[in-house]
């Protein structure tokens, strides 16, 4: 069997229930299918947000989750401790998220804005402006390249850094730079064609 070895320790957690994820893929190494079951939980959330933001198609996110599980049950002696178990993760996520998007050749319009309550305020404060607000952020996103969106979902929402996320993407890092540059720029224009 196959042995894991940490590059670095992990950050210390500051709560008692934090999973480690090393000593599950180890066990998953090992062939430790409880062990796989955790980590599957313990995924699920992360990769359906995830892919959903990537993609934007509802129809085949359940598909995606279960080919990039599947390929961490099946190989999990890939991961090189290049980088963080997640980044790992949400790079094979990402590809087939790709492939997928590539096959489909189009794109879902269905988002959910639910991390966004905080920008856009209380729903049921004005209605009919929450639902100005949802459809001027519908197409703010429609307007972004998966490339782009997947740097927003993984630089806002699961809050890595660049270096990370340029390994998630397979791509420099100064290309995830020029793509979240871009993204912005465009959220900007939307956010002041809005204004006008």
């Amino acid at each position: 069997m196959l042995r894991l070895v940490r590059s670095t320790p992990p950050m210390p957690n500051k709560t008692e229930n934090i999973v480690d994820e090393y000593a599950l893929l180890q066990r998953i190494v090992e062939g430790d299918a409880p062990a796989f079951e955790a980590f599957y939980k313990l995924y699920y959330p992360r990769l359906f947000r995830f892919i959903l933001r990537t993609t934007r198609d509802s129809e085949h996110i359940e598909e995606l989750i279960q080919e990039t599980l599947l390929l961490v049950w099946q190989q999990p002696e890939r991961f090189n401790h290049s980088s963080k178990i997640s980044s790992w993760v949400f790079g094979i996520a990402y590809n087939k998220s790709l492939k997928a998007l590539s096959k489909a050749g189009k794109y879902s319009k269905d988002i959910d804005i639910e991390e966004f309550r905080e920008i856009l305020g209380d729903p049921l404060a004005n209605m009919a402006e929450n639902i100005e607000n949802q459809d001027w952020l519908n197409q703010a996103l429609d307007s972004l390249p998966a490339d782009q969106r997947a740097v927003i979902e993984l630089t806002f929402y699961h809050g890595l850094p660049y270096q990370e996320i340029a390994k998630v993407l397979d791509c420099p890092e100064n290309t995830v730079k020029t793509r979240m540059f871009h993204a912005r720029k465009k959220l900007n224009a939307f956010a002041r064609a809005k204004g006008d």
